[in-house]
């Protein structure tokens, strides 16, 4: 079984996951990874998926969808005064136009959005974050900044700061990476 050491005696021992990270780093290496390339990744991947496991059952305890965070923190990081039509918010979020409708739908109930006709253009729908709504982010936010938190202890300030600060140069990468890639797809156009 994947994980799973079985020692004498017949009882079996969770690897822990120092022993799984260092293992899956080898195996990489051993295919033809760089090891500072694979023992990055590797954590950032591991850390993204405990921290995601958390929040899963954080909004089920919200009662929130993933979708419905998704469109909430959308909202919420929004210039003052700035709403989105729902095809913004369905472009936002990489889904169908129709599962967005049935998705405000449920949030409108809630009372978590306000749907607004565009006074400029009659036939557009503006959707904002209404006060329930941004209470619910905050909270939402507050519970995961204490976990959030936790796993960043070990670190000083000073580590926390130099660890943001490259991560930042890598996301800026990533995008410099994407804005290359859709241009050369641009000019192979015909």
């Amino acid at each position: 079984m994947v994980g799973m050491t079985a020692p004498r005696g017949g009882h079996r021992r969770t690897r822990s996951a120092q022993q799984r990270y260092r293992s899956d780093v080898a195996a990489y290496v051993a295919a033809g990874g760089d090891e500072t390339v694979q023992r990055v990744i590797t954590a950032v991947s591991g850390l993204q998926r405990r921290l995601g496991q958390w929040y899963a059952r954080q909004l089920s305890e919200l009662e929130l969808s993933q979708g419905e965070w998704t469109v909430m923190s959308r909202l919420a990081t929004c210039e003052v005064g700035e709403r989105l039509t729902p095809t913004q918010l369905a472009d936002a979020t990489n889904i169908a136009p129709s599962s967005m409708t049935h998705r405000l739908d449920r949030m409108s109930e809630r009372g978590l959005i306000a749907r607004d006709t565009d006074p400029e253009n009659r036939t557009r729908i503006l959707i904002s974050l209404t006060e329930p709504g941004w209470q619910l982010f905050t909270q939402a936010v507050r519970e995961a900044n204490l976990v959030e938190s936790d796993v960043l202890a070990p670190l000083t300030h000073d580590q926390r700061d130099e660890l943001a600060t490259l991560l930042e140069i890598c996301i800026a990468g990533l995008e410099e990476l994407e804005e290359a890639e859709a241009a050369d797809t641009a000019e192979q156009e015909p």
